[in-house]
């Protein structure tokens, strides 16, 4: 067994950018034993005062889009600018172990060798949208190990993707041409977060395609309300393949974040995402503490089977549990 590190040790290494020491930590934070919860809290107490200065893109697109070539694609054109990226990509989770199904180190092997760029693929748990409270934490000790742009790819469309849109700064969607009516009804709430949406495999015989999709995505977000941020959404055809059009997204990002800053929404909207997760992790605090309590995991088990076999309404079942 590897030997457990100080708040010291953990602090001092990933400040020191680490990786050995950055992942460790990131270990840490998603464990659930309370011991090293509260290590972890030390550590993110240690380091919070260095984290923040992070451009945080969320990225997300429906089954197929190639989110995973897409990142590594842009990755490697903001390495070759001199940043230091870190993916967190947030994998299904197989219901028998518990571990992710998909490794996107193994889809990512250009990024994932460089020394600028760290991935950490982590199972999505139980988590709705695939987005924990430990994905934060990673996401804030990356930052303090020196990465100044992190990526959050998610499980995908049709969950819900509010957890990620509450967490970053810019919300990316990827789309396929032609992809069929089927999708229509997982579209529209996800295009009214994005701040950007881009045409994916836009070469060879899918580039005209991508080009009518391209319009006729634009002219559906004009529909929608304008943002609070007051950033009127773009729509951009790319393909990580040639690398046509992958700068251009980057580019969006850029200008978003130029505006939201010059404007102050992108300070205040942080400010707005800090208390949005003071209160998620008093709600998670309070329903880990509710379930613990010896009264509780007493009664549990009768009041489950009197709601099950309909003798006591789940209403009723649950009155009775918090008063005890």
């Amino acid at each position: 067994m590897a030997k457990r590190f100080s708040v010291d040790e953990y602090a001092d290494g990933i400040l020191a950018g680490n990786r050995m020491v950055l992942s460790r930590a990131i270990t840490l934070v998603e464990s659930t034993l309370a011991s090293d919860q509260q290590l972890a809290q030390q550590v993110l107490d240690r380091v919070l005062p260095h984290a923040g200065r992070s451009v945080r893109v969320g990225i997300t697109g429906v089954p197929g889009v190639g989110k995973s070539t897409f990142i590594e694609a842009l990755g490697l054109q903001l390495l070759g600018q001199g940043k230091r990226l870190a993916v967190l990509a947030v994998d299904p989770t197989s219901q028998r172990s518990g571990g992710s199904i998909l490794g996107d180190k193994t889809r990512m092997n250009q990024l994932a060798a460089h020394a600028r760029a760290y991935i950490r693929p982590s199972p999505a748990g139980r988590s709705l949208g695939g987005v924990t409270r430990s994905t934060r934490e990673a996401m804030i000790l990356c930052e303090a190990a020196g990465h100044d742009v992190i990526f959050i790819e998610t499980v995908g469309v049709g969950q819900s993707e509010t957890a990620v849109h509450g967490m970053v700064d810019f919300f990316l969607l990827l789309m396929l041409a032609g992809a069929g009516d089927e999708l229509q009804g997982i579209k529209k709430g996800i295009m009214e977060m994005a701040d950007a949406v881009t045409i994916t495999k836009s070469d060879g015989q899918n580039e005209t395609a991508a080009k009518l999709a391209r319009r006729e995505y634009q002219n559906a977000l004009h529909l929608f309300p304008l943002a609070p941020s007051g950033w009127n959404p773009v729509v951009t055809t790319s393909s990580a393949v040639t690398g046509a059009g992958v700068a251009e997204v980057w580019q969006v990002v850029e200008k978003y974040v130029q505006q939201t800053q010059t404007s102050g929404y992108f300070q205040r909207r942080r400010q707005e995402q800090n208390l949005h997760w003071l209160y998620e992790a008093i709600r998670q605090g309070l329903e880990q503490q509710f379930y613990a309590r010896p009264a509780v995991q007493e009664h549990l088990p009768t009041l489950r089977q009197q709601v099950i076999e309909g003798s006591k309404s789940a209403f009723g079942a649950a009155a009775e549990l918090l008063g005890l």
